[in-house]
């Protein structure tokens, strides 16, 4: 079977300067060709320098970056089948629609009708037949954002980089171009490597998502695995809202938390180690008081137009957030009530690696069983 991976690096470390801190920290990971791939982080983790690296607009101070097989540290960027759409687009202002799609074309000296075909097309692709002529102060937002697309697939790249494209966007049409990034990757089946700080819009778009901090992958997977299954405090926190208490495993498929013990569907830790409980809010029921697994006190309430946000407390002092359909009344005693898949046991200061044999382990016990 034809190895699918288009993209791999290699213990890379990215350092600007010798007296500051890395950018990015022995990083490696693989990318496989025809998925979208999402770098999700906040500002400074490093997201946009993998996606430099990748480009060859710089070059990594350690480690290998393969394309394809090849080592292209020092491949110049003109020379790699890759096209960025950047955050402002880039686009040349005095230059129509048309040109700015065949920009590149006619560096490379293609013949004018061929050039003419594949700009129609393109446009095309894109949604935007019969634009050509437009200037691109004529353009919307999301107009602009499409004649970046443009000129990105007309030369026929094998990868196309995004670097946080729809942050200039309204919220309503950030949404609707997230709908149409999908689709056209799904149409192109070529390789899309997005960045973004949003953590809705990479769950929404995502075959995987690397979540960065610190110059350091922290956890790597499709948008279920990353959102159910985090491996640490930053990530269970980063992705979503999160409820994250301390806990005790007191042994395989139990834990204590909140003063009392609960039966979970987490094994493998050590008996008594102390751990990080995260449980989603809209795992979360209310119930009458005393009916719950949890007793808590209502602190405060928002309306959010599909559910009610609400925050409370139980009697052992731990916050808990709840979204919940039902209204509550600040100041009333509720049960909290949740199932035992909904508790997700997390080792402190786990690795994404040392998390990976943990359920490794757990594959082959259960193999053996």
């Amino acid at each position: 079977m034809q190895d699918q991976t288009i993209i791999r690096f290699e213990h890379v470390t990215k350092q600007y300067d010798n007296s500051a801190a890395a950018v990015l920290r022995d990083v490696s990971f693989t990318i496989e060709r025809g998925k979208f791939y999402t770098l999700l982080g906040p500002s400074g983790c490093g997201k946009t320098t993998i996606l430099r690296l990748i480009a060859g607009f710089t070059e990594p101070s350690e480690g290998q970056i393969y394309f394809n097989g090849k080592v292209i540290n020092r491949v110049p960027a003109n020379e790699r089948q890759v096209n960025t759409v950047f955050q402002d687009y880039a686009l040349f202002p005095h230059l129509n629609v048309f040109e700015n799609v065949a920009f590149g074309l006619r560096i490379k000296k293609m013949k004018n009708a061929d050039i003419t075909a594949k700009v129609m097309d393109a446009l095309k692709f894109v949604n935007l037949p019969g634009y050509e002529s437009r200037e691109i102060a004529e353009m919307s937002g999301g107009q602009r954002q499409r004649v970046a697309i443009a000129r990105a697939i007309v030369n026929e790249p094998e990868i196309i980089l995004l670097d946080e494209p729809l942050s200039a966007l309204d919220l309503k049409l950030r949404t609707e171009m997230q709908y149409e990034l999908r689709e056209l990757q799904r149409r192109l089946g070529i390789t899309f490597i997005f960045v973004t700080h949003d953590q809705e819009e990479a769950l929404a778009m995502s075959d995987e998502i690397f979540v960065l901090n610190e110059g350091k992958i922290q956890q790597s997977g499709t948008p279920t695995d990353i959102y159910d299954e985090p491996i640490n405090r930053f990530v269970a926190d980063f992705i979503g809202e999160s409820n994250i208490v301390p806990g005790r495993m007191v042994r395989d498929f139990e834990v204590e938390f909140a003063g009392r013990s609960f039966a979970c569907v987490d094994q493998g830790l050590m008996p008594n180690e102390a751990v990080d409980i995260v449980i989603r809010p809209e795992d979360l029921e209310i119930t009458l008081a005393g009916a719950g697994k949890l007793e808590a006190r209502v602190d405060s309430q928002l309306f959010r137009g599909v559910h009610y946000e609400i925050c409370c407390y139980d009697d052992a002092g731990n916050e808990w957030l709840v979204h919940s359909t039902r209204k509550a009344v600040v100041g009333e005693q509720i049960g909290l009530h949740f199932d035992s898949e909904a508790i997700h046991v997390m080792r402190i200061g786990e690795t994404e690696e040392e998390f990976d044999k943990r359920l490794e382990a757990y594959s082959e016990a259960d193999n053996v069983e």
